[in-house]
């Protein structure tokens, strides 16, 4: 990698702190069918795969549960009306997105939350710094695979005219290392945000970030962009089936 014209980052933990926002919504869901909250430190190693993935794993029994898809469908409706109540950038993202734009390094934003959302709180917290074309979230319907199949990172490529041999993504968890590792871009891992160091260490991570504006000397200096490749993750027709 020679230059970096492109930066693509994750959301949830990487540009926006939402933990409290899905944790809340989290337990609002739960009570609804007498289970106990979960702590906000359950739910930071819940998230990361979409709201699905997220009360999959805070239900007993998960899936099997009887009560998993009504769970699921409030969990929605709890997160459509808290997503903007304590969520905030994390310090220095705002500046680090402005810099890059303004050395003409263009941004993008792939996340598994629902599209909708996506959109929303890019319209709220990025408005004039990431195009809401190059922010897309979960669009399984529309047959493009979630995180950590590459479809969501090709598409934002394609609307910022990027290509893989010069475009970098930034995540803060594992999901992310392999999203980044199956579109064959190099991954920048952030030490802020839901995973800790030594976690994003453990699943593979070769390239770290201890504050954002350490993005901006990663990526003037490519060199020092590892990318490790690998063969990318079968994926079975039902990865297509509708998740959130």
């Amino acid at each position: 990698m020679e230059t970096v014209t492109a930066v693509i980052f994750d959301l949830d933990g990487t540009l926006l702190n939402t933990l409290e926002d899905l944790a809340q919504s989290c337990n609002q869901a739960l009570s609804l069918y007498n289970y106990p909250p979960r702590t906000i430190d359950e739910v930071r190693g819940f998230v990361g795969n979409g709201l699905g993935v997220l009360m999959e794993k805070a239900l007993p029994q998960g899936k099997s549960n009887p009560h998993y898809t009504e769970a699921l469908e409030s969990l929605r409706d709890f997160y459509a009306r808290n997503w903007k109540n304590t969520t905030r950038p994390y310090d220095g993202v705002l500046s680090l997105i402005s810099t890059l734009n303004e050395r003409g390094i263009k941004t993008g934003i792939v996340s598994n939350k629902p599209d909708a959302q996506v959109k929303e709180l890019v319209a709220l917290y990025f408005k004039g710094l990431i195009d809401l074309y190059a922010a897309v979230g979960e669009k399984e319907r529309d047959g493009i695979r979630r995180k950590p199949a590459p479809d969501s990172v090709f598409s934002v490529m394609d609307v910022l005219g990027a290509s893989a041999a010069h475009t970098v993504y930034v995540g803060d968890s594992d999901v992310d290392i392999i999203t980044a590792k199956n579109a064959g871009i190099p991954c920048v891992s952030v030490c802020w945000g839901f995973r800790s160091r030594d976690f994003l260490l453990d699943h593979g991570a070769t390239v770290f970030a201890e504050k954002p504006h350490d993005i901006l000397g990663l990526v003037s200096s490519p060199e020092s962009l590892a990318l490790q490749t690998c063969a990318p993750l079968p994926y079975s027709d039902s990865s297509l089936e509708p998740k959130t």
